[in-house]
């Protein structure tokens, strides 16, 4: 998670670069934008969008009779879910070992997190903190969208699934961490000086090391307890997996008794049907 002291140092730099005229509108912290910034940018918001598209479908295809694909999308889902997170995460590890090593410098991202950041940035250049909102709102949801699989995958297993109870507190957790998020972003993109959230203090602490280390700890911790959570879930959901698969199984019409069988492959007319029996002759 960046912090509100980058945004500040790269506000100055889009504006000295800005009033040089030297690609106005397409630095971001003095790095011009390239065509992978904004590929890898456009791919990463259209998976986000695309894991919630997936989520709405399954939430309403699983108020109906079971479909062969319902298992399966499922469970893309929260395989590509458990990926994002697992990116998302070693993001907060690097950032946090990066601050017990530098704790009064300024927080410090990835290079390819810094390139997604600068191609989500391009929606609006002349907030250069937009982009790394951005980044971290997308990939909060992602990882959500895949604590939602679980629930929804557990959905229709017969019992008390353990792996559906931790999914659910999960998704509680990350629920209201995408709503910091959500908050953080809004507030940037809405012109605030500083991001505005609980990880910030809502914007009172000046930016420096005070922010730095606040804003740091503050979301790997949160990203700590809700990776927790989701390991749980998914070592429950992988011992419960015959319980859960078994919900999916399509009921198979009962198959009729042999006898009635016969009739349907040799049937009889009505006149045969209530012929009496002939008498045996009698000699």
């Amino acid at each position: 998670m960046y912090l509100a002291q980058i945004a500040h140092g790269a506000h100055g730099a889009h504006g000295a670069a800005g009033a040089a005229g030297a690609h106005a509108g397409h630095d971001m912290g003095g790095a011009a934008v390239s065509t992978l910034d904004t590929v890898g940018a456009v791919l990463f918001i259209g998976w986000t969008v695309a894991m919630w598209l997936a989520v709405v479908v399954l939430a309403y295809a699983n108020r109906g009779p079971v479909r062969p694909w319902l298992y399966k999308t499922a469970v893309g889902l929260i395989g590509l879910g458990v990926v994002g997170q697992l990116g998302h995460f070693q993001e907060h590890v690097s950032q946090a070992g990066y601050w017990v090593a530098n704790p009064y410098s300024p927080a410090w991202m990835t290079p390819w997190a810094m390139s997604l950041a600068r191609g989500m940035g391009q929606i609006d250049s002349t907030k250069p903190a937009l982009g790394m909102e951005i980044l971290h709102l997308t990939g909060n949801f992602i990882f959500l969208a895949g604590l939602v699989g679980i629930v929804l995958i557990t959905k229709r297993a017969v019992g008390h699934l353990k792996s559906r109870k931790w999914a659910k507190m999960g998704v509680w957790m990350q629920g209201i961490h995408g709503i910091e998020h959500i908050v953080l972003t809004a507030s940037v993109a809405l012109g605030a000086s500083r991001a505005i959230g609980l990880s910030t203090w809502f914007g009172t602490i000046e930016p420096g090391p005070a922010l730095v280390t606040y804003r740091v700890w503050w979301h790997f911790v949160a990203n700590l307890i809700g990776t927790g959570i989701l390991a749980v879930s998914l070592y429950h959901l992988w011992k419960e997996k015959r319980a859960v698969k078994n919900g999916y199984a399509e009921v198979q019409p009962e198959e009729k008794p042999a006898d009635i069988l016969s009739c349907d492959l040799f049937p009889v007319s009505e006149e045969e049907a209530v012929r009496p029996p002939a008498l045996a002759n009698r000699s």
